[in-house]
């Protein structure tokens, strides 16, 4: 008996296209969304931005998940240039304190207090939604089967336009929000899988069918 591997695991059965097809055969599409400063911002500011967010949520009438993706700052290359900056020094005061510099900085990244965080929203679209008699067919067979080039195309087309609503409700918040690709979706399930490589700036090469 095969040992299962962690694509048995996954709800994602494809990426294409810069859409991700679950094994139920909905799709997803992901939008990665800027931040902004809300603390700096005045009492007027602040209270226009979560009104205006208000509506923006008032007014979806299908599901999104937002995603909040906390990492350590990869600063690696940084590191490297202050232990050769260390090495290169031949003042034995200056080198010292590159030292002790180079270890606070290592200290801080270790005790995860420079963070950087990134958004996404995650925006559905099932086959549920498609035309009643389309999933009807497709329901009834006993393996829910691959979609069909026209299926997957109309589907996309639908979603595209609810992530086109979401940017646009997202700009009157101050915020810009930009569809990822198909190979930034491949880097983000890896990272979610494996964090402690992605914090150091390791992704592996993705192959070439995930590149269109």
């Amino acid at each position: 008996m095969a040992k299962p591997t962690t694509q048995d695991f996954l709800q994602i059965d494809q990426i294409r296209e810069g859409i991700a097809i679950l094994k139920n055969k909905s799709l997803r599409g992901i939008l990665m969304v800027s931040s902004l400063n809300f603390a700096l911002k005045s009492d007027e500011e602040q209270t226009a931005i979560i009104y205006q967010f208000q509506n923006f949520l008032n007014s979806l009438d299908f599901s999104c998940q937002i995603l909040v993706q906390s990492r350590r700052l990869n600063i690696t290359g940084y590191l490297e240039k202050l232990e050769k900056l260390e090495k290169e020094q031949e003042d034995e005061l200056l080198k010292i304190q590159t030292t002790g510099y180079r270890e606070f900085i290592e200290s801080l990244v270790k005790a995860g207090t420079i963070m950087n965080k990134s958004f996404f929203v995650v925006v559905p679209f099932a086959l549920l939604e498609a035309k009643k008699e389309e999933t009807k067919k497709l329901f009834k067979a006993p393996k829910l089967p691959s979609l069909t080039e026209e299926q997957f195309q109309r589907c996309k087309t639908q979603l595209q336009q609810r992530m086109e609503f979401i940017i646009l409700g997202l700009r009157r918040c101050g915020l810009r929000a930009i569809p990822l690709t198909t190979p930034e979706i491949v880097e983000l399930l890896w990272g979610l899988h494996h964090p402690n490589q992605a914090e150091v700036g390791y992704y592996p090469e993705i192959p070439s069918e995930f590149k269109k």
